[in-house]
C-alpha cells in the first residue's frame, strides 16, 4: 500500500449497529497500526471478518475486543478471510484451535496459502533473486539475497503457519450465515483471491438505503492506495494482469453503491463511488507517467520503479519496500503491454521496455 498515514490516536472497539462491531487488532512495527477485524452477529454465533496478525499482543487485543463486544473466542462460529495476507489471516489458525470455528477463503488465495506452506526458504530465495535480476535490479541489491541463498539453510517460509481454510468463498454467492444476508464479491487485484463482502441489509443508521454495507478488506480504503503487485505461481508459465483485475473489480464495487464501506484499515466511510473514481484516476495517471518515461528511453522494470513517484524519494525506500515497488511497477507495465501501449525490446537482457505509440 502507499500513502499510509501515521496512527495518531489509540483506536477502540466500535459498535457499528445492526449486530456489527470492529476490533482494531495491532500490526507490530507497521505504520498502518492495526487491522480492523469485524464481528458479525448471526443466529449460529458470531463470525469474524479477518483475524489480524499472528502475535501475542494482537491475540490479547482480539480476545479483549471480543469480550467488549459481549462474546468470546469460544463462541465464534466462523471466520471469513478477505485475503491471505498475514495482517488479515494470521490469527485464523489460533481462532480455530480455540473455538472450532470454520475458516472460509476464496480458492485462489487458498492456493497461495497451500503453496506457501509447502515451499522451502531456499526455493523462494532463488525465485526472488531470479525475478529481481530479470527486472534489472543491480547486483548490490540482490547481493544480500544471494548470500542468504548460498549460506542459508532450507526450511519453512514465515507464512507456513497460516491456516488452510475449511471452506471456499464462492463468488457472487450468499454465504451460509443464518439470520444474515451477506454476499461474496470476488475482487482480485490486491491478491488473486481477494473478496469483499456485501451486507445486503438495511443500514441501521440510514433508513431504507438500498446499498447496504460493504466489508471491503484492502480493496477499497478511505485514504490509502492498496498495493497492486504481481501474483502468479512460480511454477507456472502463465502471465497475469493484476492491475487490470483490480480496475475491473473497482468498477464492480462502484456498481453496488454501498451506503457505507467498512474497510480493513483506517475507518468506516461513505462515498464508495467517489473513492473508486479517485483510485481509478490515480492508476490512470500512473500509467500515463510510465508511458511518458518509456517514450523518452528504453527502461527495465527496476529503472521504471526508480523513476516513478512514490511517497518518499527512492533513496529513502527500504530494501524490502523496493522489492514491493518493483512488483508494482511491473504490474503497471504489464497492463500497458496488454493495452498495446508498451512492448519488450527484442534481445534485451535484462529485458527493457519501450512505448509503442
Amino acid at each position: 500500500m502507499t500513502d499510509a498515514p501515521q496512527v495518531t490516536e489509540e483506536p477502540r472497539v466500535r459498535d457499528h449497529g445492526g449486530g456489527i462491531w470492529s476490533i482494531p487488532v495491532p500490526i507490530p512495527d507497521n505504520p498502518l497500526g492495526h487491522t480492523l477485524v469485524y464481528v458479525i452477529e448471526t443466529d449460529a454465533g458470531p463470525v469474524l471478518v479477518d483475524t489480524g496478525w499472528d502475535d501475542p499482543a494482537s491475540w490479547r487485543t482480539l480476545v479483549e475486543g471480543l469480550a467488549a463486544c459481549g462474546t468470546s473466542v469460544g463462541d465464534l462460529h466462523g471466520v471469513l478471510v478477505t485475503h491471505h495476507h498475514p495482517d488479515h489471516h494470521g490469527l485464523s489458525a489460533r481462532v480455530r484451535e480455540e473455538s472450532g470455528a470454520w475458516i472460509a477463503m476464496h480458492a485462489a488465495d487458498a492456493a497461495v496459502v497451500r503453496r506457501t506452506r509447502a515451499s522451502d526458504r531456499r526455493e523462494w530465495l532463488a525465485y526472488l533473486v531470479g525475478k529481481l535480476a530479470a527486472a534489472g535490479a543491480p547486483e548490490d541489491h540482490t547481493a544480500p539475497l544471494r548470500a542468504a541463498l548460498e549460506g542459508g539453510r532450507g526450511g519453512a517460509l514465515p507464512g507456513a503457519r497460516a491456516a488452510l481454510p475449511d471452506r471456499d468463498i464462492e463468488p457472487d454467492a450468499l454465504l451460509a450465515l443464518p439470520g444474515r444476508r451477506l454476499r461474496a464479491i470476488w475482487t482480485p487485484g490486491h491478491t488473486p483471491g481477494h473478496v469483499c463482502l456485501h451486507l445486503e441489509e438495511r443500514h441501521p443508521a440510514q433508513g431504507a438505503s438500498p446499498g447496504g454495507r460493504l466489508f471491503s478488506g484492502d480493496h477499497l480504503l478511505p485514504a490509502i492506495t492498496p498495493h497492486i503487485g504481481l501474483y502468479e505461481d512460480p511454477d507456472s508459465d502463465g502471465s497475469t494482469d493484476p492491475l487490470g483485475d483490480y480496475l475491473d473489480s473497482l468498477a464492480r464495487i462502484a456498481g453496488l453503491r454501498p451506503a457505507e464501506v467498512l474497510p480493513a484499515h483506517q475507518y468506516a466511510f461513505t462515498g464508495a463511488r467517489a473513492r473508486v473514481g479517485e483510485l481509478t484516476a490515480h492508476h490512470a495517471e500512473r500509467l500515463a507517467d510510465l508511458r511518458a518515461l518509456l517514450a523518452r528511453r528504453d527502461l527495465t522494470p527496476w529503472q521504471l520503479a526508480e523513476a516513478m513517484r512514490w511517497n518518499r524519494p527512492w533513496e529513502q525506500i527500504p530494501f524490502a519496500s523496493r522489492n514491493i515497488a518493483v512488483a508494482e511497477a511491473e504490474a503497471h507495465l504489464r497492463h500497458l503491454v496488454g493495452l498495446g501501449h508498451a512492448e519488450a525490446v527484442p534481445g534485451s537482457d535484462p529485458v527493457t521496455y519501450r512505448a509503442t505509440d
